[in-house]
């Protein structure tokens, strides 16, 4: 598997990058592309059929100029930024035995991903819902995918050092919540997981045996999609 360590300033061109990698996936008939990244500013990003005015604070949001932008996969909102490590994992269905049930793919990615949980207590770090990972019964890791006919992406967060009182000023409480979270607000179900960022991307390389670097970045392919999508307010903000 190839991997790829790259973070665009624009958070736009990250969400771009990982549909884009997808695409490459697809195309070349690749086993898989791995890819990891962490924001330097803060911006919220909807899943694709949430509707913003249920999930996000607009106007505290507009009030501190935190731009709001759309992926293409499902899933909830969330908060990125600073001390929020994201992977994207564009994998080969067929080579990589990925199942076709939605519960079964996303517990094929995130009992690798437990290996996030090094130095922390394996009885209580565990898969809870469809599509997230928990330490103590408190959230650290969401997912999200996007199949096509061959491959597919999974892409998700681990909070390593993330300000969590942020997301209350900025989010909502979910419209769709897992029933583990009983009602609690972001503060209380969220944590971070203790470990630094770069020995979180190793341990990713690790898991998925991703050695070889990506040299043909789909540049092109991503400044595409900006003008597709990612850069338009009616794509973000459509619903």
């Amino acid at each position: 598997m190839k991997y790829l360590e790259l973070t665009f300033a624009d958070p736009a061109s990250n969400l771009a990058c990982d549909e884009a990698l997808l695409e490459l996936c697809e195309k070349n008939g690749e086993d898989g592309l791995l890819r990891v990244w962490e924001p330097k500013r803060y911006f919220v990003v909807l899943g694709y059929s949430n509707k913003m005015a249920s999930e996000v604070k607009v106007t505290a949001c507009r009030a501190k100029g935190i731009p709001i932008f759309r992926r293409f996969s499902g899933g909830g909102t969330v908060l990125q930024g600073p001390g929020c490590l994201n992977y994207a994992l564009a994998i080969n269905n067929e080579r990589l035995g990925i199942p076709a049930d939605l519960t079964a793919s996303y517990r094929f990615v995130l009992e690798r991903h437990l290996k996030f949980c090094t130095g922390q207590d394996w009885e209580v770090a565990q898969i809870q819902g469809i599509s997230d990972l928990a330490l103590n019964g408190r959230k650290f890791s969401g997912n999200a995918q996007h199949r096509k006919r061959l491959c597919t992406l999974f892409h998700g967060t681990f909070l390593l050092s993330f300000d969590t009182t942020l997301i209350e000023t900025f989010l909502q409480m979910p419209s769709r919540q897992p029933a583990y979270r009983n009602g609690r607000s972001h503060q209380d179900f969220l944590c971070n997981l203790s470990m630094k960022p770069q020995d979180a991307c190793q341990a990713l390389k690790q898991a998925w045996d991703a050695k070889d670097r990506l040299e043909q970045v789909p540049f092109d392919r991503i400044q595409a999609l900006l003008g597709e999508r990612y850069s338009r307010p009616g794509w973000n903000l459509k619903y």
